[in-house]
């Protein structure tokens, strides 16, 4: 059922930012071998939103291994503390959803996540089982367990009193709430980002509190967009999501960077260490082509949210718009929101540097549109929401022009 505790160690250390402790998860491990009994491992996620982007799944992939690995899977949906409103990262508190809104969110997790985990080995819970049936007394007891000082530890905290910017007495309950959660389990290891790792040291401390051995955590990095600088975000408008088209899934991992390709295999795919490093060496020795390992990463994204057949036909689409009429891997997007000549078009995407720049360019045979020589300046370029088009100025300069 297992594989020897030192190389299951391994396996769930590999691309981990934190990891709380070796030694105490060895333990657990070998506990775990002798006695071919499972591991509790927890993942929790409030529903905030209803859908989720690659950058979330990046801890889900770290879950599929331990998964693989025998251990037994605890997704937790805070359908409770979400009511609360968890200000990780942020300099003001979340807004505070409704039941309502938590509960048609909650709707969309499961299907999203068994994109990835095997629902048969998973066991779906949420926090309001336990959570909701406190009294007054239980959340006095459970805050007692921490003083205010150990609260402005985490850094958010510390940021917003140092700034002067309010923190709401509820707030420290969502760290109390969440750590509880991981005793209310029994969690021998509890998975997160890195913006998480306070709380999941709070669950340790009360675990102690509450005579259970404490939980390991580990904690994964966050995952950069398409930009590769920022991290993935909606906001940014530099993601991939889940529950994206084949078509689109494709297109957009195919504007990864060669060097950020390969932190999107160490992150997203299920590839062993040894695999990924031999992957960056045949493409340094020129054994393989960049392009080629790209596609291979992009198949693997499609494969896993959508299917095989999705994946070849989006390579196939792939190629026959870029590849068959020669135009680069990598292109990129300039949204417009209204109908404009291709003219504007031309001066507002930074093809040209004025109107005259953009009729000379146009006359002289330098622009096309999806491959179609364009000879009227005045040509008016009007898109249906979510249509696109490439745009080729001069000999180098490529556009996919979007729709809003």
């Amino acid at each position: 059922m297992f594989i020897a505790p030192e190389e299951q160690l391994e396996l769930m250390k590999y691309g981990t930012v934190d990891f709380i402790s070796d030694a105490d998860m060895l333990k657990k491990l070998k506990k775990s071998f002798e006695t071919k009994k499972p591991l509790k491992i927890k993942l929790g996620a409030d529903p905030n939103r209803p859908d989720i982007h690659l950058g979330h799944t990046v801890v889900i992939n770290k879950l599929k291994t331990i998964q693989d690995l025998g251990h037994h899977i605890q997704f937790l949906i805070g359908d409770f503390t979400a009511l609360i409103g968890d200000p990780t990262g942020k300099n003001t508190t979340r807004p505070i959803l409704t039941r309502e809104e938590i509960l048609e969110n909650a709707k969309s997790y499961a299907d999203q996540i068994f994109k990835i985990l095997d629902p048969e080995k998973t066991e779906i819970v949420y926090n309001s089982d336990w959570l909701m049936k406190f009294t007054p007394i239980d959340f006095i007891k459970l805050s007692a367990q921490y003083t205010v000082a150990r609260m402005l530890e985490r850094d958010d905290f510390t940021n917003r009193y140092k700034a002067g910017i309010p923190i709401s007495i509820h707030e420290f309950l969502y760290p109390l709430c969440q750590g509880y959660d991981s005793v209310a389990l029994k969690s021998d290891l509890e998975l997160g980002g890195t913006d998480q790792k306070f709380n999941l040291l709070v669950g340790r401390d009360l675990q102690s509190h509450y005579g259970q051995a404490p939980q390991c955590i580990l904690t994964m990095p966050i995952l950069e967009g398409l930009d590769g600088v920022h991290k993935m975000s909606k906001s940014l408008d530099n993601y991939i999501g889940v529950n994206e088209t084949p078509k689109d899934m494709f297109g957009k991992t195919m504007r990864v960077s060669d060097e950020l390709m390969f932190r999107y295999y160490e992150l997203l795919t299920d590839l062993k260490p040894s695999d990924v490093v031999q992957l960056k060496a045949d493409v340094k020795t020129g054994k393989k082509h960049p392009r080629d390992v790209k596609v291979q990463l992009a198949k693997f994204l499609v494969g896993r949210f959508h299917s095989q057949a999705a994946a070849q036909g989006a390579e196939d689409e792939f190629n026959r718009i870029f590849v068959d009429k020669g135009l680069p891997d990598q292109i990129e997007e300039f949204v417009v929101d209204q109908p404009m000549t291709i003219t504007q078009l031309l001066v507002k995407s930074g093809c040209a540097t004025s109107n005259g720049e953009a009729t000379r360019l146009i006359t002289g045979g330098g622009v096309s549109l999806d491959q179609q020589k364009v000879s009227d300046s005045k040509l008016m370029i009007s898109l249906k929401a979510n249509e696109s088009v490439i745009l080729k100025a001069g000999k180098k300069k490529f556009f996919k022009i979007i729709a809003k």
